[in-house]
């Protein structure tokens, strides 16, 4: 019988990414998985962890419990006593108590406290990256003091011993790359020498509200306004509900916007090896699976100058306002020499290994073991 027990109430995505890439080094003998779809992201925050409680055998050899943060874990345990002896480990791609939202009264602070609890119940508790650990831990306090009859002490320091980081792993060595130096570049970067005369500018990010589409919508249409060069793809996971900011953009941008919407996996690692720039607008990132792909692929990265980008792009990367944004883009894209010089010096100087999978992957399977 199993000895691992996986359980993912939000099977898509990074999500399914890490899953897929851990379980890979494992017997598939020794783990069972329990998941539910990516979708009804409240829903599986709230009823996941009664779903999944009817779900597991009763019956079992477990050992170690694995799984993310949008299980409710200490819910679990309450109703499934028998999962409370195997070695508990929780994984956060992100945290709820900086989730940007318009005003403090709008927040639902059921989820932050989900996550609260679930660190209390957990053995170990894993971050992608220190600004999600960090942001985490110290937002605990002020978090609770939203409510006002009594305070909870204390819970920062319960939680903190049990909390490391490990980068999510990422499989650079399964994804093509070019050298967009002309050098012989790294980890085996095949020639690439030719030179667009427009800036492919990539935006690959879920169309979300704490993705910030509404200011790349803005930038994009500055751009135009400005009449200079360039392509644009937006894609991404999208939902039912297009922005509204995107209403109208293919109209607006015309043959500029080459990509737009949802591309297969083929198609998408296509459209990162033609471009030049990939930009976030995030207003919540805790890492950035697809900022590092495509930065590997050729994209010289453009990043917000906060959240997780100080931890991972060096500053030549990160702009502090939409002005600054903009006049980075409008330089380039009107001297795409200039453009170059940047982009060959962040080639020359990143270092992707602390970020891949053959370099994390054991540090994780060490994780595994009683």
């Amino acid at each position: 019988m199993a000895r691992i027990l996986v359980i993912e109430p939000y099977y898509g995505g990074s999500h399914k990414q890490l899953l897929d890439t851990i379980l890979e080094g494992i017997n598939p003998i020794e783990y069972e998985v329990f998941s539910l779809p990516a979708k009804k992201w409240h829903w599986r925050q709230r009823t996941s962890a009664l779903y999944f409680s009817q779900m597991i055998p009763i019956e079992h050899q477990y050992l170690i419990l694995f799984t993310s943060s949008v299980l409710n874990l200490a819910e679990l345990l309450g109703v499934r006593p028998d999962l409370v002896k195997c070695k508990k480990l929780v994984y956060f791609h992100e945290n709820q108590l900086v989730y940007p939202v318009r005003e403090v009264k709008e927040r639902d602070c059921q989820y932050g406290l989900n996550q609260i609890m679930t660190c209390l119940a957990a053995d170990e508790v894993i971050f992608n990256s220190n600004f999600n650990r960090t942001s985490f831990l110290n937002n605990i306090t002020p978090f609770l003091n939203i409510q006002s009859d009594f305070k909870l002490k204390n819970l920062k320091e319960k939680i903190s011993p049990k909390c490391e980081v490990l980068y999510f792993p990422i499989k650079f060595h399964r994804m093509p790359t070019r050298n967009v130096t002309g050098s012989n570049g790294q980890n085996g970067l095949v020639s690439y020498e030719e030179i667009s005369p427009s800036l492919h500018l990539i935006w690959p990010h879920r169309w979300e509200h704490d993705k910030n589409p509404q200011l790349l919508t803005e930038v994009l249409l500055e751009l135009q306004k400005r009449q200079v060069d360039f392509k644009a793809t937006i894609c991404g996971e999208n939902f039912v509900t297009i922005p509204e900011c995107f209403e109208g953009i293919k109209e607006k941008l015309g043959p500029k916007l080459i990509n737009f919407g949802f591309l297969p996996r083929d198609d998408y690692v296509k459209a990162l090896m033609t471009g030049d720039i990939v930009i976030s607008t995030a207003g919540h990132e805790f890492y950035g699976v697809s900022m590092l792909e495509a930065a590997y692929c050729g994209c010289m990265p453009i990043a917000p100058n906060k959240l997780v980008y100080p931890e991972i792009y060096p500053s030549e990367n990160l702009y502090n306002t939409s002005n600054q944004l903009i006049k980075m883009l409008y330089n380039w894209c009107k001297n795409p020499s200039l453009f170059r010089k940047h982009r060959n010096k962040y080639f020359e100087t990143f270092q992707f290994n602390k970020f891949s999978a053959q370099e994390l992957i054991p540090k994780y399977m060490e994780k595994f073991k009683i």
